[in-house]
């Protein structure tokens, strides 16, 4: 991979000859794991302005209609997440002269609050071309990470690395984008200070770049008090969404069921269970554009017209193969092709099948092979192994999906997104119906695995020892699972859920997890912590795999402004409908343990909560629930599996929901006063 420097360019098909499409992935990590930032696309005429507004990509806009752009959204990572935007090159415009890529942060929040400000450019096979890292990012709200731009009939990325103080005023103007005229002036403004200041890059750039500003970010999703007008571009179409309430049935009695276009009763065996989900699938991507679009292009695969087949016979020297389904995009007269292999109701996937396909796509010329399974992929942590044959010009991408991904987008498109017309957002509640069944063995992972049971043994009689292989199985699975967790939280709520994982936590992957798997063996804990979108504070989650109870909490910093016995009674009072053993604990600057208690306690004294010692500085306050977790190995209404499932959505649901999300970054809190 090339490493490059601020102002460096670099023509694609130097680095690689399959470059008709590619992933520009932006990272970051977060010390705090609070910290986040919103990408944007501007398409910029030699001009160096927008041809339209709706050459201006952002959340609210995140496809192109001929494909050239699409914002894939964020992928958790090793070193914390990435924002991942997908471009089709064959598809872009010619009058467009580069696609400038952005990412803005909101109010009073610094790109300098966050670490590891990166780049990467990947091509349609998934090998990672080019990094650039931003080293000098301070106070500035706004940064252009790089371009794709045109040179001789070529495309060239520069790495820019220029940032801006005045990141929310105004910038997408800058670029020519129109903005309604009664969107509220502070949704696009910077903070006060910041008001006349105009761009400060952060190091002089070349005057032919002409970079002029990037769009303005999202605000927090429940600031009612500031939160615009929707602002231009917007789609054509309106988008067509489920209704929050369904309508009344007609049904003479609750024993009645409604037909399915995709009837499960039918299934008898893992076999048939394969076929049907493979085919339901595949004839639900090639008919819903937004949904093919959304599965395939992270993969490299251009945006055009898309056919699937299934039960598909290649020969593959003595016995002809028979992957369970094809997916063929065409686009320019150009066809792109993969293998999909699925697997259901927990089988797992055999690399002996998988090295057959990726041998069969190398020799045809395919450009992918899409796994499909119950499982989640890792990364550094491969699913299966296969041996890429050095020699082959022709390189073939080995991609992983899960049904959980699955759903999960499904669910983004009809509930949350929304989907071109009312056939599409039938089609894809039919698929989610078929996918959420208990019978259609696409429920995501679901186990384990087999050294759960010895690991908890080992950490009841106390004779797990460290590097144990196990424990490193366990702590892989609980991954896993933190992962599904934040895909179905994720789908529900039609926000951005994702695990945290700060800087310190090392790059590796492999070593990060051998790291995990030795406090397991001595603390008999597995713990992780969840950024959800909208709330003041991270999620977290402890298994104590000794006493068997799992803890949900949330640390919320105290408000800047007011008095200590104010912010108990506003805590408590938002809290009203909370569960009445929820622990609460009052956080002390130093050492000092805080007052604590249950809200069933607290409720009629607040004042509980102000710690008795005088001039204890109160920085906050913890929320936990405890309860107890499933023996089994997750496919089961007890299992840990769900257990765990229930606890982050019984604390988001009764407890996180009700919490406001203003504090999220206010500093610590000020001295108390005297309470009489």
């Amino acid at each position: 991979m090339q490493e490059m420097v601020k102002g460096s360019n670099v023509t694609l098909s130097a680095l690689s000859e399959n470059v008709g499409s590619v992933i520009v992935s932006l990272g970051w990590v977060s010390p705090s794991g609070e910290g986040d930032a919103d990408v944007s696309v501007l398409l910029v005429g030699a001009d160096g302005k927008v041809r339209g507004d709706t050459d201006f990509y952002f959340y609210n806009n995140p496809v192109a209609a001929d494909g050239s752009v699409q914002l894939l959204g964020k992928t958790p990572t090793e070193a914390g997440d990435e924002d991942r935007i997908g471009f089709d090159l064959t598809a872009v415009p010619q009058d467009v002269d580069r696609m400038v890529v952005a990412a803005s942060r909101y109010r009073d929040a610094r790109f300098g609050e966050l670490e590891n400000l990166t780049v990467t450019l990947a091509d349609a096979a998934g090998d990672g071309l080019l990094r650039f890292t931003i080293e000098d990012a301070a106070a500035v709200s706004a940064v252009i990470f790089g371009e794709l731009y045109r040179r001789a009939g070529e495309w060239k990325f520069r790495a820019v690395g220029q940032g801006y103080a005045d990141g929310l005023a105004g910038l997408a103007t800058d670029f020519g984008v129109d903005i309604d005229d009664d969107a509220p002036q502070d949704a696009l403004e910077g903070p006060a200070d910041d008001e006349q200041a105009g761009p400060e890059p952060l190091a002089e750039q070349e005057a032919a770049d002409n970079l002029d500003g990037v769009p303005a970010p999202r605000p927090p999703a429940d600031d009612t008090a500031t939160k615009p007008s929707a602002a231009r571009p917007r789609t054509a179409k309106k988008k067509v969404t489920l209704p929050k309430a369904a309508g009344k049935s007609l049904a003479e009695n609750e024993s009645w069921r409604q037909a399915r276009l995709f009837p499960v009763s039918a299934l008898k065996s893992d076999r048939d269970r394969e076929t049907r989900a493979t085919s339901v699938l595949l004839s639900v991507m090639a008919q819903v554009p937004e949904l093919g679009r959304r599965l395939t292009a992270g993969f490299g695969a251009p945006a055009g017209r898309m056919e699937t087949f299934t039960e598909v016979s290649l020969p593959h020297g003595d016995t002809p193969r028979r992957p369970d389904g094809v997916v063929r995009v065409e686009r320019a007269g150009k066809l792109w092709t993969a293998l999909v292999e699925t697997k259901t109701n927990g089988n797992a996937l055999k690399s002996e099948q998988v090295q057959a396909y990726m041998d069969i796509a190398a020799r045809r010329g395919y450009e992918a092979v899409i796994t499909l399974s119950n499982d989640v992929a890792l990364d550094g942590s491969p699913l299966v192994d296969v041996k890429i044959d050095g020699r082959r010009k022709h390189k073939v991408a080995l991609r992983h999906l899960s049904w959980a991904e699955v759903a999960h987008q499904a669910q983004m498109l009809i509930r949350h997104e929304g989907v071109g017309n009312k056939a599409h957002a039938w089609l894809l509640q039919e698929l989610l119906h078929y996918l959420q069944h208990e019978n259609s063995g696409c429920h995501g992972f679901q186990n384990m695995g087999p050294a759960w049971v010895p690991v908890r043994n080992g950490i009841d009689d106390e004779t797990l020892c460290q590097g144990d292989p196990r424990a490193l199985d366990v702590v892989e699975s609980w991954e896993r699972l933190i992962r599904q967790v934040c895909l179905g939280l994720g789908g529900e709520l039609g926000q951005k859920v994702l695990p945290v994982r700060g800087s310190r936590a090392g790059r590796d992957p492999r070593e990060r997890r051998s790291l995990l798997a030795d406090q397991l063996c001595l603390q008999g804990r597995l713990q992780a912590e969840l950024r959800i979108e909208g709330t003041p504070g991270v999620l977290e989650i402890a298994a104590d795999l000794r006493t068997g109870r799992l803890r949900t909490a949330m640390q919320i910093p105290a408000p800047e402004q007011g008095y200590p016995l104010s912010w108990a009674k506003r805590l408590v009072r938002s809290l009203a409908e909370a569960p009445a053993d929820l622990h609460i604990e009052t956080l002390v600057e130093g050492d000092t343990a805080g007052p604590r208690g249950t809200l069933e306690r607290l409720r009629p004294e607040p004042a509980d909560l102000l710690p008795k010692a005088d001039g204890a500085r109160i920085t906050g306050f913890r929320l936990s629930l405890l309860k107890s977790m499933g023996s089994g190995r997750g496919n089961a209404e007890t299992g840990f599996i769900r257990s765990v499932d229930d606890a982050v959505q019984r604390f988001y649901g009764t407890v996180a929901v009700h919490l406001d999300r203003a504090t999220a970054r206010r500093a610590p809190a000020k001295q108390p006063e005297p309470v009489g």
